[in-house]
């Protein structure tokens, strides 16, 4: 188990400091833990190496045509599966995230839906 645990933080770039031990409150910082600051840096350096890689994408409504707000509502009803209050309330509430997690070829299909309807989207 041991093992695992050591090949899992070499793996995701963790040092001991980095890792609350058990029983610790979540606000509080472990003993000899680097400050939040300091690990942001770190954070944002991994979080570029992964972003040319990266396999699946959010599809986020940024607005729309205020003429076709019911065609949008309809499609992202479609879409998302989601009822028709709470796709008017994402669609109302824009910039938010329709659908999580999509495959490129999808996300692009789904873009091309809405961008016929109305609707301004973009890639996360």
């Amino acid at each position: 188990m041991n093992q695992l645990v050591k090949s899992f933080k070499d793996k995701v770039g963790l040092t001991g400091a980095d890792v609350m031990p058990m029983g610790m409150p979540m606000g509080m910082p472990a003993m000899g833990a680097a400050p939040a600051a300091a690990a942001a840096p770190a954070a944002a350096a991994a979080e570029e190496e992964a972003a040319p890689e990266k396999e699946f994408f959010d599809l986020k409504l940024l607005g729309f045509d205020d003429k076709s707000k019911i065609k949008v509502i309809k499609e992202v009803r479609a879409i998302s599966g989601l009822g028709l209050k709470e796709a008017k309330e994402l669609v109302e509430g824009a910039p938010k995230v329709v659908k999580k997690d999509l495959a490129k070829a999808d996300a692009e299909e789904l873009i091309e839906k809405l961008k016929a309807v109305g609707a301004e989207v973009a890639l996360e």
